[in-house]
């Protein structure tokens, strides 16, 4: 079972490519673990119809399916371009205006964001994700910058703009952003994903507007600024204030330059094993996909290295939004998940030390040791909160964590944590050995070669307190 069990999870995106009920239950049944709904685009009809069909589907499957809203944030761009293009040279110098609505094919373009309200005098500015460099030498007026162009190309309508050293001063919650989030907490998400993060102050403030709304979504940072990154600590500190942290590759090449992201990877990736805290790796990770129906040898690396550095989850954007394969990247991305965890061993973490003084944190990591010391067929996890799941998960066994608990919501954010299938079942005192009957009849959880009994690890606690974990049982089932 357990090596046909795909430990670290798959997070595909819902776009155009997917939009329909079948796409969606066939994405989820070919191993995603939870959709991204991505509300740069799109309009709410869609996504009521998407979230509908993501939990059906879920049902169907008979397990959780995690729903993940990413707001677009400041996601500044061009405006419209006269006949969509501009070709420029190096030592041109062009204002954007954000007062400017219609370009008539000069050297005034339009912009979706007040610049001159952020940025200073010699700071850089990248255009077309990246392929347009300039840099501000004037602040023409209150609504306007003059930046000098740094190297020959062209423009198009709408293409992203990155500012890598402008200081946004918290500033990365749009009016659009705010009405979303209305939205997505009368949706009940189970996680938020914030763009553009630049400390963990910007953290705190949309947990606030979340409790306003009734909200308990997790937060998902997304690391894709140059501001975020800059020291060591302040990349601790985003971390341990947030429930999990994305890995936005795109961005982050674009604004601290390419060379930069392994290393910030894997970086994120022992900082929220050693929290405790989710980590998803994201962009261009099947990428040549989106019209090939097989991956590149580097993508089938990337993604494997992902899983070997211990991630929790990979996602796809592109290829499932937008692709012309999307069902063939989420098998191919899973194909190389089991090959991955059943040839090589996850690398070792450093736990928080501050964690690890926690009853239930310590009788959890002695229940994945001993899993693996007995040569277990599962873990079965009786949780409330998720938190003892949560741990379980931060010591990487190599075999399956079945979580139970009679809370919809903890199995939904339990979805996309590494090893854990989360199932939701009526509280009893045996509701874990329980569930671990059915599956084992049902074929889903199988006991050894030339066994007939599952061996099981079973952690729970009373349901009366939280964080009550305070027991360990072996059972044969």
């Amino acid at each position: 079972m357990s090596k046909l069990f795909k430990r670290t999870k798959i997070l595909a995106t819902i776009g155009p490519a997917t939009m329909s009920e079948e796409a969606v239950t066939n994405l989820i049944m070919a191993g995603v673990n939870g959709c991204r709904l991505n509300f740069s685009h799109g309009n709410y009809q869609e996504r009521d119809e998407q979230i509908a069909w993501i939990r059906k589907a879920a049902e169907q499957k008979g397990r959780s399916v995690a729903i993940v809203q990413d707001l677009q944030g400041p996601k500044i761009r061009l405006g419209e371009l006269k006949d969509n293009r501009l070709d420029v040279k190096t030592g041109d110098e062009l204002i954007l205006d954000s007062e400017i609505k219609e370009h008539d094919g000069g050297k005034f373009l339009p912009v979706q964001y007040n610049l001159a309200e952020r940025m200073k005098i010699g700071e850089p500015l990248y255009m077309f994700d990246g392929k347009i460099r300039s840099t501000v030498v004037e602040i023409t007026s209150k609504t306007a910058i003059k930046v000098r162009i740094e190297n020959d190309g062209f423009l198009m309508s709408k293409k992203g703009l990155n500012l890598p050293d402008t200081d946004l001063k918290g500033d990365i919650l749009t009016e659009k952003d705010m009405a979303d989030i209305e939205f997505g907490a009368s949706r009940d998400f189970d996680y938020v994903a914030l763009s553009f993060v630049q400390s963990s102050s910007d953290i705190d403030k949309l947990r606030q507007i979340l409790l306003s709304h009734g909200s308990t979504a997790q937060i998902i940072a997304k690391i894709e600024t140059k501001r975020a990154i800059e020291t060591d600590a302040s990349l601790e500190s985003i971390v341990k204030a947030t429930d999990g942290i994305m890995i936005a590759r795109g961005d982050m090449a674009v604004e601290a330059g390419a060379e930069v992201v392994p290393i910030v990877q894997r970086k994120l990736i022992a900082l929220c094993r050693k929290h405790g805290k989710l980590c998803i790796v994201a962009t261009q990770m099947m990428g040549s996909m989106v019209d090939n129906p097989e991956p590149s040898r580097a993508e089938v690396s990337d993604v494997a290295n992902a899983v070997i550095q211990g991630a929790d989850a990979v996602m796809l954007s592109d290829e499932t939004a937008n692709g012309k394969y999307p069902l063939e990247a989420v098998k191919a991305m899973k194909k190389v998940i089991l090959y991955t965890q059943n040839h090589s061993t996850i690398a070792p973490s450093e736990p928080d030390p501050a964690l690890s003084v926690e009853r239930y944190s310590a009788i959890s990591s002695a229940a994945a040791r001993l899993s693996e010391k007995i040569d277990a067929d599962v873990i079965v996890c009786q949780t409330a909160s998720g938190a003892t799941a949560e741990v379980l998960a931060t010591q990487r066994p190599n075999l399956p964590i079945i979580s139970v608990t009679s809370n919809p919501r903890v199995a939904g954010q339990l979805a996309l944590t590494y090893a854990n299938a989360a199932f939701v079942r009526p509280f009893s005192e045996d509701y874990g050995i329980d569930l671990a009957r059915e599956l084992k009849a049902s074929g889903y959880l199988k006991p050894k070669a030339g066994a007939t009994d599952l061996l099981a690890v079973v952690v729970s606690g009373v349901s009366d307190r939280a964080h009550g974990t305070d027991t360990i049982k072996i059972r044969y089932i």
